[in-house]
Order: structure tokens, then C-alpha cells, then sequence
């Protein structure tokens, strides 16, 4: 893998040439196809100094590679209306080299390190090509937010350090903390990553004032690694977890249908996107909390299906918003008699989002199902609302938004260019073929 990592340090270069724009994307595709004819077998493999990959972190940095192709792609006003395209290409650039690090990493420190760094990038993003004045106020939030939570996580790792000598994944599986408090610190910080119901309020705020390359990994990757990260902390904490885990696994599902409601009542079309992916990551937080190997492997499923699911959803919002100027349902209405080709993408994507087949979202949330209700039948009627909501919500985002009566002032714009429907092909198509290679997802744990 270091020669994937060394190629993108000499892309920092190409990002500052002129008319480089499409060169630096079309080498992110480039490099994606690299590395799945990169032979690799289901253990660890490709293990360097501090550095490897498992199953897990080789679909989460395809995953990686993926979106950021995608960004580049979607945010071609910025290339037209030459907004510091460059410093763009740059920031996205060290964002990805940052997340293949963040997931290669064995070392736990060296982990926390590249965890927290991804913010940076993002941070970037969302102060250099947001939208509105509010932009600030949503980046601090979503600054300290996590470095609040992430400070105890840190100590944690010091003691650790200071009473093993190690920090290596691969090792710490050997023993066990039993303290209550290396529980709360190894865990509160991927919860509030993830984000779970209580310490979500950061979410919806810096996806409504982050361009629509910022919403796409944050909604793709950044939530991706609170999941990942608890993955790799549960074998230390593994005897209190035993124990404490049905106090996360209810307040998180409880949140979970309480946020789908909160979606019915949504008039912006981004902030009920933003809100459904914490409806969803809560399934997920339930499916890591309940210690089987399927909710393990199902969750791994529905975390690669919702960041590209929930990516899809937000390039069509802003699809709709550099046309019309607004993300307000009430000026969003009747599209379907104006843009029918992007109904039909619409329909996919929002299928996608309520798990209907052949789509891999339906994988994971059935295995998650099972799992959960295997761990106790008495959470059913949380999952029951939480399945039927999300249904409900994914429905009226596409009705409301593509029927009704029809503001007069649409007449004003153009259809939807080649680029945003292959962007749009891009994230649905591997969204449900992948569960043609279901296999690798399930079994991995």
C-alpha cells in the first residue's frame, strides 16, 4: 500500500499545474482500480513498519478513494467559477491520503492521530467553500464536538501505553481493561464520531453549511470511521462491554426512530438527509453494540452502502440548488415535469435509502434485524418504528420533492449535464451490485 500513498504525494504537484482539474480525478479512478487488482486474501495482508490492511480497512479505503473521486467530480462550479480550485484539489488530496493512513494504521496512537487530522481537511471545506455566514459556527461544532469527546480517548491510550509498552491492534486483543472509565473514554469518542442520538446535533449542522463535496465525505467516510474505530477498541473493553452495552444499544435506538420523525417534519431537503444518515448509523451503533459476528459484518455491510447511498442523495440535493438557489421543499416541488431523467434517479437513490432490494442497505439492515432482535426480542418494537419510518421519510422526500404543484419561476433553468448523471450512475451502481460479492462483507469477522 505504500506505493499508492507515495503516488498521491506526487499528485500534490499536478493539483497547482493549469488545466489539471480533471487530470487529479481521473487519477483517483486510476488508483481505485489499482488497488482492487492488488491481490489480497481475507487475513491481514500488505503489513508495513506501523501500516496494514484487513477485509475491514480495504473496503473502507476503496470506499475512501471512491467518494473523493466523486467529489471532484460534483463540484465542477468550483472548477468553472474558478473558486481556488487548486487549493480544492489540494485539500481533497491530503483528506484521502489522510483517510487510507487512518485506516492502515495498527497502531493505536498513530490511529487517533490520522483520526483526528481528517478533520483539518474537512474543516477546510466546509470555512473555504460553504455556503452561508453560519459556516463557522457549524465548523466549531463539528470541531469540538469530536476533540471534546476525543480527549479522554487519548489519555486512555497513554495509560495504556504506560502500563503495556504497546499500542499495536493486533496485540491488545491479548488483554482486558476492567475499569468503568477506559470504557466511557475508549468508546464516547467513536460514538459521538458516529454520531449517536444525544451528541448528534454537530451532524445536521455541518452538512447544511458544507459545499456538496463536504456533505459527501462527511456523510460517506468521516462517519464511517466512529464504526470502524469501535470495531478495533471492542476487544480491549470486551468483558465491561459485555455488561454496559445495552445502555448505548437502547439510547441509540430509541434516537433512532425519535431523528426518523424528526425527518417528517424537515422542510430543507439537506437537513433531512443529514438527519436520516443518524437514523441509519444508529442500526448500525445497535449492531456493533450487541457483540455478535453478524452484527459485526451487517454493519460493515450498511456502513459501505450508506456512504454511498447518502452521498448519492446529497449531490441530487445540490443537483436541485444550483438551479433553483434554494433546498426548501416549498420551492422544490413538481420536478418531475421539468428534470423526469433526475426523478428517476431520484427513485433509485430513495429506494436505496429505505433498504428496498437489490440494494445492499437491505443486507445489512436485515442482518442487523436479526442480530439485534437474536440479542433480545424485547427491542422489536423500537426497530419495528425505526424500519417503517425510514421507509415513510425516504417516500415523502421523493413525493414531496417530485410531485405537486409547480413553482412557476422552475421554468429558468437547464436539464442536468452528462457529468451529473454518470456522478449519479457512479454511486448507485455499487450500491446494488455489491451484493452480488455479498459474501466478502458478511463472513469477514
Amino acid at each position: 500500500m505504500l506505493k499508492f500513498l507515495v503516488f498521491l504525494l506526487f499528485m500534490i504537484p499536478i493539483c497547482f499545474m493549469k488545466n489539471m482539474f480533471w487530470m487529479v480525478q481521473n487519477m483517483f479512478f486510476f488508483v481505485f482500480f489499482v488497488m482492487i487488482l492488488c491481490n489480497f486474501n481475507l487475513s491481514m495482508f500488505s503489513v508495513q513498519f506501523f501500516f496494514g490492511l484487513d477485509l475491514l480497512s480495504f473496503g473502507l479505503v476503496l470506499l475512501s478513494v471512491w467518494i473523493c473521486a466523486l467529489m471532484i467530480m460534483s463540484s465542477s462550479s468550483i472548477y468553472f467559477m474558478k473558486l481556488n480550485f487548486n487549493y480544492f484539489l489540494f485539500n481533497i488530496l491530503c483528506l484521502l491520503i489522510l483517510l487510507i493512513l487512518t485506516f492502515m494504521s495498527l497502531n493505536m496512537f498513530l490511529f487517533y492521530v490520522f483520526f483526528e487530522s481528517s478533520l483539518i481537511p474537512t474543516l477546510f471545506l466546509i470555512f473555504g467553500w460553504g455556503y452561508q455566514p453560519e459556516r463557522l459556527q457549524a465548523g466549531l461544532y463539528l470541531l469540538f464536538y469530536t476533540l471534546f469527546a476525543s480527549l479522554p480517548l487519548l489519555m486512555g491510550l497513554f495509560f495504556i501505553f504506560s502500563e503495556e509498552f504497546f499500542l499495536n491492534f493486533l496485540f491488545m486483543k491479548e488483554f482486558s481493561l476492567v475499569h468503568l472509565l477506559f470504557y466511557f473514554f475508549l468508546t464516547f469518542a467513536f460514538l459521538v464520531k458516529m454520531p449517536m442520538f444525544l451528541v448528534h446535533l454537530w451532524l445536521p449542522k455541518a452538512h447544511v453549511e458544507a459545499p456538496v463535496s463536504g456533505s459527501m465525505i462527511l456523510a460517506g467516510i468521516l462517519l464511517k470511521l466512529g464504526g470502524y474505530g469501535m470495531i478495533r477498541v471492542f476487544p480491549i473493553i470486551l468483558g465491561l462491554s459485555l455488561k454496559m452495552n445495552i445502555f448505548w444499544l437502547i439510547l441509540s435506538l430509541v434516537g433512532g426512530s425519535l431523528v426518523s420523525l424528526m425527518c417528517l417534519r424537515q422542510i430543507d431537503l439537506k437537513s433531512l438527509v443529514a438527519y436520516s444518515s443518524v437514523a441509519h448509523m444508529s442500526l448500525v451503533i445497535g449492531g456493533l453494540m450487541v457483540l455478535l459476528s453478524w452484527g459485526w459484518g451487517f454493519s460493515y455491510s450498511l456502513m459501505i452502502a450508506h456512504g454511498l447511498c447518502s452521498s448519492g442523495l446529497f449531490f441530487l440535493v445540490n443537483l436541485f440548488y444550483e438551479r433553483l438557489e434554494s433546498r426548501s421543499l416549498l420551492i422544490n416541488k413538481g420536478m418531475l415535469s421539468f428534470m423526469p431523467s433526475i426523478s428517476m434517479w431520484w427513485f433509485l437513490l430513495c429506494s436505496s435509502n429505505m433498504a428496498a432490494p437489490p440494494s445492499v442497505n437491505l443486507l445489512g439492515e436485515i442482518g442487523l434485524l436479526n442480530s439485534i432482535v437474536g440479542w433480545s426480542k424485547y427491542v422489536m418494537l423500537l426497530l419495528i418504528f425505526i424500519s417503517f419510518f425510514s421507509a415513510a421519510y425516504s417516500l415523502y422526500l421523493y413525493s414531496y420533492s417530485q410531485h405537486g404543484k409547480f413553482n412557476i419561476a422552475n421554468y429558468s433553468f437547464s436539464f442536468a449535464l452528462k457529468r451529473e448523471y454518470l456522478v449519479l450512475f457512479l454511486h448507485w451502481l455499487p450500491v446494488n451490485f455489491l451484493i452480488l460479492k455479498s459474501d466478502l462483507m458478511v463472513f469477514m469477522f
